[in-house]
């Protein structure tokens, strides 16, 4: 029978006091923690214990969900390519947070897994559930106590239920020097900015995340979730000169069948408190594109107000 389980990270101050947590149900849950790290290291962290407290049910799939796409790509796009570049990204730098990148790398071999991309702080139970206990954790360690571990898994090896040290800093995955990297992969766990709020809505990440999004066929074809992503007063310069409104780009987006495109993030800026520049080159099957999006923060989530795209040489 397949495990379903959510699986978060919390991190106060980003970095600061940290939690994570996976949860099945309120019988199957666990929660830990330290007093310094990242919210990408809770979000790690969280999906590494979930494989190890089931490693003794091998023949069981599990379907995680997951509300980090940072995580999500790690795991199942990017670990391959890291991997047989010596944990070293394409400009050779290394990569962040690879000790538990590796432990990952090995508690999934030999295992059926799936991961399901869930909208954070939308309501979704199991995710909820793990966000609350990763706060929780985060949130004990900020208070210099001992966070509320949770039952574990039933069968659970003992080393794979033992707590995580509580208060021992020894124990603690090292903070990387996150402002030495600029690039996407640093800028997913950069300390935030004090002009920006420090809520995750309100992120350099989400914005790198909801243009991913955009770029995605199933996301295009659902009206309602496009809809979301693009501002009331949305327009775009196409690559032909031709200016396109919210509601043309939309039913182009229901009408036509669009390719997978990857993207590659070339700058990221803000513009300001509430806004912030993506530059980025797309790729296609039917060639590349260099692309820019501004994107405003407003009523507590981000809309793409402008994009305009050109045809790469």
């Amino acid at each position: 029978m397949t495990i379903v389980a959510a699986a978060d990270g919390s991190a106060l101050g980003n970095p600061g006091p940290s939690g994570w947590a996976w949860y099945v149900d309120d019988s199957r849950w666990r929660a830990g923690g330290w007093p310094h790290g990242t919210n990408n290291m809770g979000e790690l962290m969280a999906v590494l214990d979930l494989f190890k407290s089931t490693a003794h049910l091998p023949q069981e799939p599990l379907h995680i969900l997951c509300d980090s796409q940072y995580v999500i790509n790690c795991i199942t796009k990017w670990m391959p390519g890291w991997k047989r570049k010596g944990w070293r990204k394409a400009d050779g730098k290394p990569v962040l947070n690879v000790d538990l990148l590796k432990e990952i790398d090995a508690a999934i071999v030999g295992r059926s897994y799936k991961f399901e991309w869930v909208k954070g702080h939308a309501g979704h139970d199991l995710n909820e559930a793990a966000d609350d206990r990763a706060r929780a954790a985060a949130t004990a360690y900020q208070a210099n106590r001992a966070p509320i571990q949770g039952p574990g898994y039933p069968g659970a090896r003992p080393t794979a239920a033992a707590a995580t040290p509580a208060l021992a800093p020894a124990a603690v995955p090292a903070p990387v020097d996150e402002t030495a990297q600029a690039d996407l992969f640093s800028m997913l766990d950069d300390e935030p900015d004090p002009a920006f709020p420090a809520s995750r809505d309100a992120s350099l990440e989400t914005v790198v995340e909801l243009e991913r999004e955009l770029l995605d066929p199933a996301v295009r074809a659902d009206p309602l979730r496009a809809g979301e992503l693009l501002h009331p007063d949305f327009e775009e310069i196409g690559a032909s000169g031709r200016r396109w409104s919210r509601q043309e780009i939309l039913a182009m987006f229901s009408d036509g069948e669009a390719a997978e495109a990857s993207l590659e993030v070339l700058a990221l800026n803000r513009l300001d408190a509430a806004t912030a520049l993506l530059t980025y080159r797309s790729v296609a099957p039917r060639g590349s594109a260099l692309r820019s999006s501004i994107w405003q923060h407003e009523n507590g989530r981000w809309q793409v107000r402008f994009h305009q795209g050109t045809l790469e040489a």
